[in-house]
């Protein structure tokens, strides 16, 4: 697994070379970044994803999944019916473009980046 966006303050792939589950890997990656989205690599869905947050001011922390495990974990973090990609915001999963669209159009998504301290302007 690689970050491919922004690194931000205290994100580590591989703490102290230690091998981590997948689960528990995605769990610490969600808590350490006020924005992250986790999808396959060459994903146009997080390419829009990505696009439309860095139009609002916001960038997210991009980890490309490797393999069918890592795909599995990072929905099962996203909760029920949860699918790659998945966009977590401050701590708690989104969904995927249907999800950001959704918050965007409702006025709610530069509110809740504000909130997470996820806003660069």
């Amino acid at each position: 697994m690689q970050a491919v966006a922004s690194i931000r303050r205290g994100l580590t792939i591989d703490p102290a070379g230690e091998e981590e589950a997948p689960a528990e890997r995605f769990g610490r990656l969600v808590r350490e970044s006020p924005v992250v989205i986790f999808a396959r690599r060459g994903c146009y869905m997080a390419h829009v994803m990505k696009s439309l947050l860095a139009a609002v001011g916001a960038h997210a922390t991009v980890i490309e999944l490797e393999g069918a495990a890592e795909e599995l974990a990072a929905a099962e973090a996203g909760g029920q019916n949860a699918a790659v990609p998945a966009l977590f915001v401050g701590g708690a999963p989104v969904g995927g473009l249907e999800g950001l669209m959704g918050l965007h159009l409702s006025g709610h998504l530069v509110p809740r980046l504000r909130e997470v301290g996820a806003l660069c302007v």
